[in-house]
């Protein structure tokens, strides 16, 4: 009888180890979501703050992945499209919220071409073999950046973010070589 109950805490133990990441992952997928709620609800700064507590989850999924030898490709996935909302939709949503907008239908265009350019850079680095260096800028860099920029929002001319997120899109995409840290 104990033999049969350690056995089954034993097995707990390893399939909770085996989902740590994948749960650090959904806990940045949802501060994502969340971050897009308080901007829908106007709270840009509550959003600001969200996309970067993301940023902290998305690092430490893989970190936690390593360490434990628990990297999967569900996870991989997993990782892909919770960035997606976290680092390409809610940056994005961000600062169209607080400039682009202004800019009509010029404005809507550019922040669906970051949030495409995004998922264009998860599926490239989905499918190919990881060598040490990431091909284009990360879309964690890229939304981190263009998040981050809110803060100058006072300081720079509204056409700048034109630039910036058409820019940060490109560069995403670009065949441009990042060595990984």
């Amino acid at each position: 009888m104990f033999m049969i109950e350690r056995e089954r805490i034993d097995s707990t133990v390893k399939k909770v180890k085996g989902q740590t990441a994948n749960f650090l992952t959904l806990i940045n997928l949802s501060l994502g979501a969340l971050a897009l709620l308080f901007m829908m609800n106007g709270d840009l700064k509550i959003g600001l703050i969200l996309i970067f507590l993301a940023g902290l989850f998305d690092r430490f999924d893989g970190m936690v992945a390593r360490k434990l030898n628990i990297e999967s490709e569900f996870g991989k996935q997993l990782d892909s499209l919770c960035d997606l909302i976290s680092f390409g939709i809610a940056p994005a949503f961000l600062i169209y919220q607080a400039v682009l907008h202004q800019f009509g239908v010029p404005g809507m265009i550019f922040t669906i071409i970051f949030i495409v350019c995004g998922a264009i850079r998860l599926a490239r680095f989905n499918i190919t073999e990881f060598t040490g260096s990431f091909v284009g800028v990360p879309i964690t860099v890229a939304g981190c950046l263009m998040a981050a920029a809110y803060l100058a929002i006072n300081f720079l001319p509204g056409f700048f973010y034109m630039f910036l997120t058409i820019g940060l899109a490109i560069l995403m995409i670009s065949t441009i070589s990042i060595e990984k840290r």
